[in-house]
Formats: structure tokens, C-alpha cells, sequence
């Protein structure tokens, strides 16, 4: 049965509504059952098996679970899952750990829990016993107990862990929400008489005494953060992260730990460049098994297609812990209600459907559209074929960028090969959060020294590229551009102008979305042009023709500007290119036959 909210009968859903809650109420019977027997591997099971409703993701990690079961202990694979240390932490939690808000008189943790729980305590190594897991992500809704389960390992693992000396971080992307994470596990151990007993707290930590182990909070903007020593370290929403500092910090700091872990538990977010969104492409790899990686866990809860998102018994997929922290007539009317104005529209899908939507309702392109977008190709197997150049020129201490754009007539895709220069005085200002030398390494990006761009870079890399390929032109626009195309000129170059306005750029921004949203734009997955793509927001005139726009003075779009300028020339190379071939003219006697 498939419910869509627009075209509902109230009674039906209703019916159907508490149909759902009766299987809830089923699935609370067989906790209540299970005698403290842990529920990774059932709940594993049960997912594979269509019984607990699951979104793709979670149905891969469920399959990849049982499949190392299969294969435990071999010589490839030199990992066994010991259940008793996987019910540890949980029986810790359930006996000890009181959530400090609502009406609960005990934690009786979900099957879902059990299963992320279970995972990252209970495989370990069949000769040493240390942990397999060094990272796990745990990427699932709002309001389904995150900051309980937060609270509870970290409490776990300050004393029960068989850690002397540790320390636990709770970990967020500002002092405020750190503080705000932290101040709900103070608030965990006053609400829990146990704990009480062993633990003492304030402003600066929680303190176990007894084995010298503390749990603190720290953040990104923290005026400190070296002299870390992790045994424990768990991020708060890494969607707000807009670079690895912190993360960076905390993976340094756990070397002379025998069996260290990182968590991250958040939601989806707006940041489509930061590290959450890498961490989900390789979510996606590692369990699609394009690539190993036996030491990272991942728990993805999210809706599978925009679809769902008017099906509500689908809802259970990005939220594991609907009918306990979560009312679904409740969420219902709130989406009902939301769905109206775009902005809240967007927040929910992002928070609640666990969907990534770019902030602006006006932005050029979401994150699942550029996702489509993912193919490679070698750039060696374009040489000698025709292309357009293009080039946006800073102003004096910012990005420039050029690019080189070809039509794949037999395909109706485009290549796109894009570069761009920045001088060092902007790389020390790191006002954008950038890995510049992580893209300098890729060979995205040049470096320069100095406070500005000498437009003969860019004049050399053009001149380098058609060594390689055919530039039929390169465009651009004029602003600045005056010394750089009388050089082109007279090595050789034919040049033409792009005035920036809609009669010559809002075509190319209609014609280069087409394309993307067919995904059929290769750009070999440069992560500098992602990011300028990413940063590019529409604004129409008046006479609602589209014209992009950067989204503020930090978020550049130079990239996506210099190949807008080479795509206006493409779009004529596809159609001259289709028209080529050879004419036969027919006589009137070959018609007749």
C-alpha cells in the first residue's frame, strides 16, 4: 500500500496510521522479550529479510554485516564478531543511562541501535581483541535519539571501556553547540542516581575519577586544541563542518590509543563542499563494494527517492526511531504545514527526510543533481580533438580561472577540464575554508606567490593546452581581459567576447542545467569546480530570463563563470558538428529509380 498525502482519504490513512502503530507496538513486545540478548544480528536480519522497513543503505550495511559473518575468521578477513562485547556498551546504557528529557522511566534501546552499537563494540580482531571499527558514521534523521546515544558512549566509555586515562570528546563545529551537547550529558548523569554515585561534573568535564578519565568538550573555533589524547571522539553534526580541521586534529591525537573511535552522528545539511559530504560519497562506495574499507562503519538512514517523500509509511527509513521519539501523525501535519513555504520545505527534507537540498531555493543546481554527474573519463583520449576555451580574471587577491570545454558529439555529453590560480596571500587568509593543497596536489589548482594573479598564467596554460588539443576559440568576458586577449591574439588564438548578460548567458545557463540535470557533464570530479558549481545561485530579470549569481562575497563562482563563457561557443559546435557530413545530390531520374 502506497499512502501520497496529496491524494489521501483521512479515514484511509488514518486506518492505515494505526496499523503501523500496532506493528510498533509488536516490534516493543519483542524487546521486552529479548532478556538482554543483543539485536545487531536479528536486526540485520530482519532488514534483509523486508521485515523491518529500511532505506537502500541501511539494507546494504545489514547484508554487509551478515555476509562478514559468513567469512569471519578467515586469513582474509581476521575479524569475529564477539557478542558480549558488543552488549556491553548497550547494557551499560540501558541500566545506567537515563535520558534527561521526557517522560522515560528507563532507555530501552531499538533494535537500529543495537545494531550500530552492537557493530562498532563487537568486532574485533580474532588474535588481539582490539576493536575493528576506528570510524563509524551514523547519518539518520533529527529527533530520533541522537544525543542520547551520544551521551551514552561517551559515559560507557569513560569508565567502563577498559581505558585508564581516557578521554572522551564530545565534539561539535562551535563553542555554543558543543557546549549545548556537552551540558545534556551533564544533564544525563544528574538525572541518573548511578552515575551520580561514580561520576562528578562540571563546567570544564565529567570526571570518573576512578580510572582517571574525563569526557570534555571541544569544537572548531576552540582557541586551544592541541595536547588531545582521544580514546573516544564523537562529532555532532559534521554538516556544519566546513573544513577538517577539527576532524583532523582528533584523528592525530589517538595514536598512542590501543583500540580509539570516532563517531559522527548527524543529520544532512547545506554544507554541499564540507567533509560530510565526502564521507557520504564513501559511504556509498564502501558499501557498494566499489571500494574495501573493513575499518570504517556506516549506518545511512535516509529516503531513497523524492517520492517518498509523500509516502509517509516510508518516512521509518530516514527516521529508525518513529513510534518512540517520533509521532508520525505528528509529523505529518508538520510537513503538511511546511511544504507551503519553500524555506521550511527545504529544512524539513534536509532534517528530516535526511535528503541533501542546497539552502537557497533560487540555487542553481542540488547535491543530487551534481551526484548524477559522476563520470570519469581519461583526458589523454581527447587529444587532438576540438574545444572552446574559456576565462574569468580576478579581481587583484582572489580566484582566477579557465577551462577548457568539449563537445562528445556521439554521446551529447561535455568535458570539462577546469583550472584555476590563487595567489598565497588569500590561501593565508583562508577566508573559504578551502584545502587549497589538497587541490594544488589534484592539479585543480596553481598556487602563486604573491598578492595577485599575473594574467600570463593564464596566457601560458592555454598556450600548453594546444599543444594537446584543438582550441577553436576562447571566450570571455571583457571586464579586465584587454592585455591577456591581445596576447592570445597574437600567438595565434581566435578570440571572442561573452557579454555578461541575459541575451548571451541566460541560453548557456539553461542549456549547461539540461545537461547536468540529464547528467551529462564530466568534469572528472574535480572538487574546486564542485564547489563553484555549488556556490551559484540564479536570479532572473524581469523578463525571467536566469542569469547566476554567487551567493555571497565568500562563496566565488569564478570556475563555473569561465565555462559558462566556453560553453556559449559549445552549444554552436554541437550544432555546426551535427550538420557536418557529406550531401549527396539526387537527380529527379534517382528518385524515380
Amino acid at each position: 500500500m502506497t499512502t501520497t498525502l496529496m491524494t489521501s482519504n483521512p479515514v484511509e490513512l488514518e486506518r492505515w496510521y494505526k496499523k503501523w502503530r500496532a506493528e510498533q507496538v509488536s516490534l516493543n513486545h519483542i524487546l521486552d522479550d529479548s532478556s538482554g540478548t543483543i539485536l545487531t544480528t536479528w536486526y540485520a536480519e530482519q532488514v534483509v529479510n523486508s521485515k523491518i522497513k529500511a532505506c537502500k543503505k541501511v539494507i546494504l550495511a545489514a547484508k554487509r554485516h551478515l555476509n562478514d559473518l559468513k567469512r569471519q575468521g578467515t586469513d582474509e578477513f581476521p575479524y569475529i564478531f564477539d557478542e558480549s562485547k558488543g552488549h556491553r556498551p548497550i547494557r551499560f546504557m540501558e541500566k545506567y543511562c537515563k535520558p534527561s528529557k521526557g517522560d522515560f522511566k528507563k532507555l530501552v534501546l531499538q533494535p537500529w541501535q543495537h545494531f550500530i552499537i552492537g557493530s562498532l563494540y563487537g568486532w574485533v580482531h580474532k588474535d588481539t581483541g582490539i576493536r575493528r571499527f576506528r570510524e563509524g558514521l551514523v547519518f539518520l534523521g533529527r529527533k530520533n535519539g541522537k544525543t542520547t546515544m551520544i551521551s551514552g558512549l561517551a559515559n560507557y566509555a569513560v569508565s567502563k571501556d577498559n581505558e585508564p586515562g581516557s578521554r572522551v570528546y564530545v565534539l561539535a563545529n562551535s563553542k555554543q553547540q558543543a557546549g549545548e551537547l556537552f551540558d545534556e550529558s551533564r544533564a544525563m548523569v544528574r538525572s541518573s542516581p548511578q552515575l551520580r554515585k561514580h561520576f562528578r561534573e562540571n563546567q570544564k568535564g565529567i570526571f570518573h575519577d576512578k580510572s582517571n578519565s574525563k569526557i570534555e568538550p571541544r569544537a572548531s573555533d576552540s582557541d586551544k586544541l592541541d595536547g588531545l589524547n582521544t580514546h573516544l571522539g564523537i562529532f555532532d553534526e559534521i554538516h556544519e563542518f566546513k573544513d577538517y580541521k577539527l576532524i583532523n586534529v582528533i584523528k592525530k591525537s589517538r595514536g598512542s590509543r590501543k583500540q580509539p573511535l570516532i563517531v559522527y552522528i548527524t543529520t544532512a545539511g547545506y554544507q554541499l563542499d564540507g567533509p560530510l559530504v565526502n564521507y557520504y560519497e564513501q559511504s556509498t562506495d564502501v558499501l557498494e563494494g566499489v571500494i574495501d574499507d573493513d575499518r570504517t562503519f556506516y549506518f545511512m538512514a535516509e529516503l531513497d527517492t523524492e517520492e517518498e517523500f509523500d509516502q509517509p509509511e516510508n518516512w521509518i527509513k530516514a527516521n529508525p526511531n518513529m513510534g518512540v521519539s517520533l509521532d508520525l501523525s505528528i509529523l505529518i501535519e508538520d510537513w503538511k504545514k511546511d511544504s507551503r513555504t519553500p524555506a521550511e520545505r527545504n529544512d524539513f527534507i534536509t532534517k528530516q527526510f535526511n535528503f541533501f537540498v542546497d539552502a537557497s531555493d533560487q540555487s542553481f543546481l542540488d547535491y543530487q543533481i551534481i551526484k548524477k554527474n559522476n563520470k570519469t573519463i581519461d583526458v589523454k583520449e581527447l587529444e587532438g580533438q576540438s574545444c572552446a576555451g574559456g576565462f574569468d580574471l580576478s579581481e587583484t587577491e582572489d580566484f582566477t580561472s579557465a577551462c577548457l570545454e568539449f563537445p562528445l558529439q556521439d554521446t551529447g555529453e561535455v568535458f570539462i577540464l577546469s583550472h584555476s590560480w590563487v595567489p598565497y596571500k588569500k590561501v593565508q587568509l583562508d577566508n573559504e575554508k578551502i584545502p587549497y593543497r589538497e587541490y594544488e596536489k589534484q592539479g585543480w589548482l596553481t598556487i602563486v606567490e604573491g598578492e595577485y594573479i599575473k594574467y600570463e598564467y593564464v596566457f601560458d596554460w592555454f598556450v600548453e593546452q594546444s599543444k594537446r588539443f584543438q582550441i577553436k576559440k576562447i571566450t570571455y568576458d571583457p571586464a579586465k581581459a584587454y592585455r591577456l586577449v591581445k596576447d592570445l591574439e597574437n600567438y595565434g588564438f581566435e578570440t571572442e567576447v561573452v557579454r555578461q548578460g541575459p541575451l548571451t548567458l541566460s541560453p548557456a545557463v539553461n542549456d549547461i542545467k539540461e545537461l547536468f540535470l540529464d547528467g551529462k557533464v564530466i568534469f572528472n570530479q574535480n572538487k574546486l569546480y564542485r564547489w563553484y558549481i555549488n556556490n551559484v545561485k540564479i536570479e532572473e530579470d524581469r523578463n525571467r530570463n536566469p542569469l547566476p549569481k554567487k551567493q555571497n562575497r565568500y562563496r566565488k563562482i569564478d570556475g563555473f563563470a569561465a565555462s559558462l563563457n566556453s560553453h556559449t561557443e559549445v552549444m554552436k559546435m554541437f550544432v555546426e558538428q551535427q550538420g557536418e557530413g557529406n550531401i549527396e545530390v539526387l537527380s529527379m531520374k534517382d528518385l524515380l529509380g
